[in-house]
């Protein structure tokens, strides 16, 4: 069977339902079966998502309102309507919305889920600790739901939002 095209949002209605000063991702492609993820993210009038990488997965980011600036090291690229910005995985980045904020899509190859494996055989070497693995919530990005990677990461790669405890 052959899968149905179909709209699925009028972005200009997403932004348009936006607070003036909301943040974060306003829709996202949420589809069963899809090879893509992509993301509505608004950012208000001069806020920042921090430098941060993402390790695995290319990103392309389409400003579709607003200005603002990636830094990329010592380089600034500035974003305005219509710019299409290529970040290659690996790159660190630092995003930066104008006095009028910015709104951007952002499309990449859909991250594997989480999966369930099965527990590693048990140390047998002295002193080997035991016990639970440590919570992790505070490497869960509350406003996308991904789960940060790295030691005490402060943003998310995904979506830039500060992430708790930090």
């Amino acid at each position: 069977m052959n899968a149905v095209p179909r709209n699925l949002a009028v972005l200009a209605d997403a932004l348009a339902r936006a607070a003036p000063d909301g943040r974060g991702a306003l829709w996202q492609l949420a589809e069963q079966g899809r090879e893509l993820d992509a993301n509505l993210v608004r950012l208000p009038p001069d806020a920042e998502v921090g430098e941060h990488r993402e390790d695995t997965l290319d990103v392309l980011l389409v400003v579709l309102a607003g200005s603002g600036v990636i830094t990329t090291g010592t380089t600034a690229l500035p974003l305005n309507p219509t710019t299409v910005t290529w970040l290659p995985r690996t790159s660190r980045r630092a995003v930066a919305a104008g006095p009028e904020g910015l709104a951007y899509l952002t499309v990449h190859r859909r991250r594997p889920g989480l999966t369930i494996a099965s527990a590693p055989p048990a140390r047998a070497a002295a002193g080997a600790e035991g016990g639970e693995a440590p919570c992790a919530l505070d490497r869960v990005c509350p406003e996308c739901g991904r789960l940060a990677e790295g030691r005490a990461p402060k943003f998310c790669a995904e979506c830039g939002e500060r992430l708790g405890g930090h």
